[in-house]
This record gives C-alpha cells, sequence and structure tokens, in this order.
C-alpha cells in the first residue's frame, strides 16, 4: 500500500518463517487426495480389474500424514513469531481461502485411511468441521456485506476453497453414516457455490485480474462440483441424477480449461502448481463412482485415463518441487504482497514532531514557502538524512 513501508529489505533473503505461506497446505491437498484415489481404485467394483494393491494407499496415506504434520508445524511457528505476518494472509483475497486447507487436507486423510471410515468416532468429524464452519461464518458474512471484502470485489478462483470444504465434510459424514450435518453443509455449499459461480463468469469490473503466476488456481473451478457430486451419491445412497448434473459440469469445466493451454504457460513454478492436483484428483474419484454406476467400457476407460492422469500430475508436481525446495532453494521467495509494514507518518504527525523540536528546525519549517525548487530538494535531503 501507498500508506505503508516494508520493514524488511526486497533485495535480501527473509527469514524462511516469514517466506513460507499458507498456501503450502495446497501440497497436503494434492498428496492427501492422491491417497483418497489409490482407496478408491482399489474398493469400487469399476476399477476392481487393475488389481490395486493396497500397500499404495497406505504408503501414500503415510506420506501425507508426514507432510500435513510438517506443514502444520512451521506454520504454527510462524503464528507464534510473525503473527502480523499471518494476520495480513487472513486479509489477502486470495490467501484467505487457503485457510479452508488445513481442515479439508484432514478430512482428505481421514476419508483415505486404510481402515473403513465407518468405524471412526463422529466426533472426529464434528473437531475438523467446526474450524470450516467458523470460516464459512466469517467469509461468507464477508462476501454479503463487507465493503472492501464483499464477493463483487474479491472474486476469484481460490474462493473455491472456501466452498468446497462444505462438500468434502458432507462426503465424509455421509460415509461415516451421519445425515442431517452433512445435509447441512451441503447446502450451505451448494448455495454460495452457486452465487461464486455467476460472479466468476461475470468478471464484474470491480474484480481485481488475478496474476499470471496464479493462474493454476483456474482449476479449482473443477473441485467444487466434482466433490458435490460424490457428496451428493453418497447422502442419497446412488449415484443419481443429482450427482451426475454435478458431475457432468465438472467433466465439462475440466475439458473447457484444458483445451485453453495459452492460460496456463508463461509463468515459473511456484506453489501455485499444486491448485492443478486436487482438482484433477477430485474429477478422477467421481468418474471412478460414475463408472460404478454407469458400468461399461467407456467408463472405465475415463476412469482409468482421468486417473493416470492425475497421478502423473501429482507425480510431476511432487517432483519439480522438491527440485525447487532442496537444489534451487528458490521455492519460498520473499513473500513481498504479504510483508510486514509499518504506517508512514501522517504530515500531523509530522508536524507536531517538528514543533516540539528546536528552533533552528522551526525556523527550516516556517523558511520553507520562500526557498526555490533547488533549496527545497536540499532542505527535504537534510531532514532525511537528520531522521
Amino acid at each position: 500500500r501507498s500508506t505503508e513501508v516494508a520493514v524488511l529489505p526486497k533485495d535480501e533473503t527473509w527469514p524462511f518463517l516469514l517466506r513460507f505461506p499458507i498456501s503450502a497446505f495446497g501440497m497436503c491437498l494434492g498428496v492427501s487426495s492422491q491417497a483418497m484415489l489409490w482407496k478408491t481404485l482399489e474398493s469400487e467394483p469399476s476399477t476392481k480389474f487393475l488389481h490395486v494393491h493396497p500397500a499404495a494407499n497406505h504408503v501414500l496415506w503415510w506420506i501425507s500424514v508426514t507432510l500435513m504434520v510438517v506443514v502444520s508445524i512451521t506454520y504454527l511457528l510462524k503464528v507464534v513469531f510473525y503473527f502480523e505476518a499471518v494476520r495480513r494472509e487472513f486479509h489477502h483475497p486470495v490467501r484467505v481461502n487457503f485457510f479452508f486447507a488445513p481442515s479439508i487436507a484432514c478430512l482428505f486423510l481421514v476419508k483415505g485411511v486404510p481402515h473403513p471410515v465407518w468405524e471412526i468416532h463422529h466426533v472426529v468429524w464434528y473437531l475438523l468441521m467446526l474450524p470450516i464452519l467458523c470460516l464459512d461464518l466469517k467469509i461468507y458474512g464477508q462476501w454479503m456485506s463487507s465493503g472492501e471484502r464483499r464477493l463483487s470485489k474479491v472474486a476469484n478462483p481460490s474462493n473455491h476453497l472456501a466452498v468446497v470444504g462444505n462438500f468434502v465434510g458432507a462426503l465424509l459424514g455421509a460415509r461415516m453414516g451421519l445425515r442431517e450435518l452433512p445435509i447441512f453443509f451441503f447446502g450451505v455449499g451448494l448455495a454460495h457455490y452457486a452465487v461464486l459461480f455467476v460472479t466468476l463468469y461475470q468478471r464484474l469490473p470491480t474484480n481485481v485480474q488475478l496474476p499470471k503466476e496464479l493462474h493454476p488456481v483456474f482449476f479449482l473451478f473443477v473441485a467444487a462440483p466434482s466433490v458435490a457430486s460424490m457428496a451428493w451419491a453418497r447422502i442419497s445412497g446412488e449415484f443419481n441424477d443429482g450427482a451426475k448434473l454435478l458431475y457432468f459440469i465438472s467433466l465439462f469445466l475440466y475439458v473447457s480449461l484444458v483445451v485453453r493451454v495459452n492460460l496456463f504457460r508463461g509463468f515459473r513454478f511456484s506453489l501455485a502448481w499444486w491448485a492443478y492436483t486436487f482438482p484433477m484428483t477430485s474429477v478422477a474419484l467421481a468418474t471412478v463412482l460414475y463408472a460404478s454406476e454407469v458400468d461399461n467400457v467407456l467408463t472405465r476407460s475415463l476412469a482409468v485415463g482421468l486417473s493416470g492422469i492425475a497421478v502423473v500430475t501429482v507425480t510431476g508436481v511432487l517432483a519439480t518441487t522438491m527440485y525447487h525446495a532442496f537444489l534451487r532453494k528458490d521455492l519460498f521467495p520473499n513473500d513481498v504482497s504479504i510483508a510486514i509494514t509499518r504506517q508512514r507518518p501522517k504530515f500531523s504527525k509530522i508536524l507536531a514532531h517538528l514543533r516540539s523540536s528546536s528552533s533552528d528546525v522551526k525556523e527550516l519549517v516556517l523558511s520553507i514557502p520562500n526557498l526555490s525548487s533547488s533549496s527545497k530538494q536540499g532542505a527535504y535531503c537534510n531532514d532525511a538524512s537528520s531522521n
């Protein structure tokens, strides 16, 4: 902002915790959703012919747990030592949506656990949905009534994360045997997804244009309807017409984005690339469930194909992430967009300070209007050097 100055210099590397963004939880979403995918490939009738070994789910689940623990501990340290930076992330129009990611990733871990999810105590689901409910009340309230944070001003594809958590919660809750609350969260998510979808398609002039480096988050368009289709299938007990409707929307959006190659090239690798992984995995999961309902060669081929694309995408992004993190060491650049800043001193405060200073300074201030332009520049330089 023009009224703020950065505390840390931009030409020096900042402390690691300051450079560690909330969007790092996107890695947890991508990997944990893969654990869920391999568990589904093993158990669903449409993919039984693949003979997927349970070890794949076990290995991916433990990798996901390890990654979640590491990222969570690191970000908790940032909360402790640099709370102001965390606060600024929460007020950032894109970053705020990633505060849903830790809870969503934990829901994925519970859904992808190698044991049957209906054996897990319902308290686990309540604890994981509580942060999502609190964030729903906060964020959706701002979308509706807050002046500078109304949806018409802050709408961007990352807002889908604020919606998809409700669908993931409904999916897991229904799978665990709950009924009323999964329907509640599904309804809340569906209502706000409809509003968000229309707002994003309108591209209102009040919206801030998304930087090209964040274009991968456009794939989050696919995530909400695909997870919603699975959630409704579990709530209703079958992949019925309502679930198919949502699934076909996600499939169309998926193809629509894939053919727009120019939208996703011309920018360097960053954590934003993890936005490709979770949506691709979610549409693959929905396709596997759809193929179990509509079982034929075409649907099975589609399920295997989309699952393969999702696996290759996650593997490629994970390998590239490790390369940039450990070899090039440029995965976490200075986070200038949410840098800790301080307010510039207001003119009234400067004037009050000058009035309380020595008589020589007072004479200097009073003589400013009579100085020539070159003298003015010298006076300001002297004043800056004295401060």
